[in-house]
């Protein structure tokens, strides 16, 4: 792995996007632990993408507009629908000071979600990896699993990162109505403005 694909990758997961807004805005309402599972919920998000790559689905994604489409207005959808619980503060979204079980589910259900209605993951796989393999390698399938294991492992560490310190400061918000509720809409409006950039998204 060359220290260009360190840094390509680093860019990648660093820069603000779906994962990212999910895991911060989990962490100021839910705290900690639940941050970690929203990073955790949106790495395991990522292996049917790398399994359609692997299997050739993602090309049959990147030939068909229809198939791409559905995707990506099915995350469309599911990203406004986020936006909505979060103005509501509901779901994975609702502030509580001791967090149920069946709220940590919802926490990985959404996280997981979030990251299996995003096609642009498949075609990363395709159009991003490839770039970083080596094409003597004795086993392409088996660099291909390696490099994709390091990404994968970079974007938890990344998001439980930003989690954590938006859970750092939960304590300091979370005494705030006002400043709660002035969070709460500039998440939704992150989400909607993902999701507009998701529509806007071609193959």
């Amino acid at each position: 792995m060359t220290l260009e694909f360190w840094i390509t990758t680093f860019i990648v997961v660093a820069s603000p996007g779906t994962g990212a807004v999910y895991s911060i805005a989990t962490g100021l309402g839910r705290g900690g632990k639940a941050s970690l599972v929203a990073a955790f919920a949106c790495t395991l998000g990522i292996l049917p993408h790398l399994a359609a790559a692997m299997t050739g689905l993602t090309a049959l994604l990147h030939a068909s507009a229809l198939l791409f489409d559905l995707v990506k207005y099915a995350g469309v959808a599911y990203l406004l629908w986020m936006a909505w619980q979060t103005l509501q503060e509901k779901g994975a979204m609702r502030v509580d000071a001791d967090p149920t079980p069946r709220s940590t589910l919802r926490v990985l259900v959404d996280g997981i979600a979030l990251n299996l209605l995003n096609p642009k993951l498949s075609i990363f796989f395709v159009a991003f990896l490839p770039q970083f393999m080596d094409r003597n390698a004795a086993s392409p399938m088996l660099e291909m699993l390696a490099l994709s294991g390091i990404f994968m492992a970079m974007t938890f560490v990344v998001f439980a990162l930003y989690g954590l310190f938006a859970a750092a400061m939960r304590d300091h918000v979370i005494s705030r109505p006002a400043v709660m509720a002035w969070l709460r809409r500039s998440f939704a409006a992150a989400f909607v403005l993902l999701g507009a950039r998701l529509a806007v998204q071609e193959r």
